[in-house]
């Protein structure tokens, strides 16, 4: 597993790392001060299976690198931390394809729910943006993330685990998560209920698309 972390404060990737070795103990942690650092990070290491973004950088807002993050790696999920606990931001970051909002606030252990959440495929809400039940509350979010969509087109041209883990550059367990949280998504118990789900929702092959 390799995570990249992007904060201006050296004190704060330090933490992050430490608290991230909690997910598991061959976990990778990559650390970049700025997002020009860490976009040639992302570019020289494709197996990235997360990034923890900073919203507040020096170069440019943490809103602009996520939109950058999503033309040049739409596959990388990413997760904001932010000082801010500022609803409206939630809601943009969010609805611009964030996978998850955590403040800098919050204990340890939330931020690991969050990472693990996002590593299963899924968006981590704040408190502030959850119902009582749980569930969005006034905010617009995609319900398949770039790279589940990803691995659902891989799907629909008939790949196989081991040839979307090639094509994607990520590991077969990767694509097996991923694979669990479209199933879960289409409400469906097999690839081939999912790909015959997804056809409905308006998704084809490559070769019809």
């Amino acid at each position: 597993m390799k995570i990249l972390v992007v904060d201006d404060h050296a004190l704060v990737r330090e933490g992050l790392q430490q608290v991230l070795q909690g997910l598991h103990p061959q976990v990778e942690v990559l650390q970049a001060a700025d997002c020009n650092q860490a976009f040639a990070l992302a570019d020289s290491h494709r197996d990235i299976d997360l990034t923890l973004l900073d919203f507040h950088l020096p170069d440019m807002t943490g809103l602009e690198a996520l939109r950058i993050f999503g033309v040049q790696h739409p596959e990388l999920p990413v997760l904001i931390l932010s000082a801010s606990a500022d609803v409206p931001m939630m809601r943009q970051v969010l609805s611009a394809g964030a996978s998850g909002f955590v403040t800098k606030s919050s204990r340890s252990d939330e931020l690991l729910l969050a990472v693990r959440k996002v590593l299963d495929g899924e968006v981590y809400l704040p408190a502030a943006l959850r119902n009582p039940d749980g569930t969005s509350s006034g905010v617009e979010i995609s319900k398949l993330t770039h790279r589940q969509e990803l691995v659902l087109r891989e799907l629909l041209d008939g790949r196989s685990n081991r040839e979307i883990s090639v094509a994607l550059s990520v590991s077969e367990e990767t694509v097996k998560t991923h694979i669990a949280a479209i199933l879960r998504h289409f409400d469906v118990q097999n690839r081939t209920q999912a790909v015959v789900a997804a056809a409905r929702f308006g998704y084809r092959p490559s070769s019809q698309s």
